[in-house]
């Protein structure tokens, strides 16, 4: 499965999330997903909707354009952003995690 991947929808995106950090970040790749640091612990769906924020701001795209098709319990996560386009991460993506 690739990390990232345009779809006629929008950006799909696997995502690893490492909930109760310091801050809300974006951190490169680990393996074949996007790292995603949440100050949000995981409890009552609280990193999940750190998570979602965090994504529309990144694509400049409304929270409710971001859904999370797989994962929701797990952190490893399989992401659909509508309307936002891979290149929105491109730098991101290329980083070591």
């Amino acid at each position: 499965m690739t990390a990232v991947r345009e779809t006629p929808e929008g950006v799909e995106l696997s995502v690893r999330v490492a909930p109760r950090a310091s801050k809300n970040e974006l951190c490169g790749m680990h393996g074949d997903a996007l790292r995603v640091r949440l100050q949000a612990p995981p409890v009552d769906g609280k990193a999940n909707k750190a998570l979602v924020r965090l994504l529309a701001r990144t694509f400049d795209v409304p929270p409710s354009a971001v859904r999370i098709l797989r994962g929701e319990t797990g952190r490893l996560k399989r992401v659909l952003v509508r309307g936002g386009r891979a290149s929105a991460i491109a730098g991101i993506a290329g980083t070591a995690g």
